[in-house]
């Protein structure tokens, strides 16, 4: 399979933009890792016009896919959790080019997960989790318990990732196998939503309670990157945080993400005069206690 792709990726391998050449193989028929392709070629280069370019290849009544990906758009997934399907491309696959160990080191990094990289996509997904519980509750209290369910569904699960993420793990496809052997607790809340025989009101009710204690036993970790960034200036507009590069992954849950950390008493609000009698600047302060 190998030799006969060889001549495709050869001749990218030949190009100064190329970073690295990889192969993914199906290993089991109901596998889906390659998207229901015999073989996949991932191809990172430096830069290109544009982020994807993917083509399709038939062979000996199989089929193959080249992917070509920009390092921009590599690290846009990666710490995005966009594309859930290349962490385990790049963990199972096979190196046939790597420029100065281009995909060795990142092999590697992925691996050790460090730290500041963890740090961050915890924040991300502390973030969603915020935004679908807030928005599940309104809508609970509203009496809309279809769409309540919907949005917890979608809560537990990225609570389910960011305990995956705070055990050093990148989290996979397989998100509740993982979860249901380093956090039982958030497994069984998951099953009782599910499974339960309860009314659906009910169902969501006592799991508002205890999600509530998890999501607060996990703020101080889950907010430690939005704050850290926020202590470099005595307070922002709101603006000046949705522009703070470091910040703009945060993008659609910020507002929410915020308020929810005032009511906590991790951040303050600070009234600045404007032109306007009696109007004034709505600014962000982390609160002078956490310092």
């Amino acid at each position: 399979m190998e030799d006969i792709l060889r001549p495709i990726y050869q001749e990218r391998a030949s190009q100064s933009n190329t970073l690295g050449v990889m192969l993914i193989e199906k290993k089991q028929k109901s596998s889906q890792i390659t998207d229901t392709f015999d073989v996949i070629l991932l191809i990172i280069v430096k830069e290109a016009d544009r982020p994807l370019f993917i083509k399709h290849y038939t062979y000996s009544n199989k089929k193959a896919a080249m992917h070509v990906i920009a390092e921009s758009k590599l690290q846009e997934w990666l710490l995005l959790g966009t594309n859930r399907k290349i962490f385990e491309w790049i963990h199972e696959a096979k190196i046939l080019f790597d420029r100065n160990e281009y995909v060795a080191n990142l092999k590697t990094e992925l691996r050790e997960f460090p730290f500041n990289g963890r740090k961050i996509k915890m924040g991300l997904e502390f973030a969603k989790l915020i935004r679908r519980y807030v928005d599940g509750k309104a809508l609970f209290e509203g009496k809309q318990f279809l769409d309540a369910y919907n949005h917890v569904v979608h809560s537990l699960h990225h609570l389910a990732r960011l305990a995956v993420i705070e055990n050093g793990l990148h989290p996979e496809l397989t998100v509740w196998h993982q979860v249901k052997q380093i956090e039982p607790a958030i497994f069984k809340l998951y099953e009782e939503l599910v499974n339960s025989e309860e009314t659906l009101e009910k169902r969501l009710e006592l799991l508002f309670l205890a999600s509530e204690f998890m999501i607060h036993s996990r703020t101080n970790i889950g907010t430690a990157h939005l704050l850290d960034v926020l202590s470099r200036k005595e307070y922002w507009l709101f603006n000046e945080i949705m522009n703070e590069i470091e910040l703009i992954p945060y993008s659609v849950d910020m507002a929410v993400l915020l308020e929810y950390l005032i009511e906590k008493h991790l951040l303050d609000v600070v009234n600045v005069e404007t032109k306007g009698h009696g109007v004034f600047h709505r600014c962000y302060q982390v609160n002078k206690k956490l310092s």
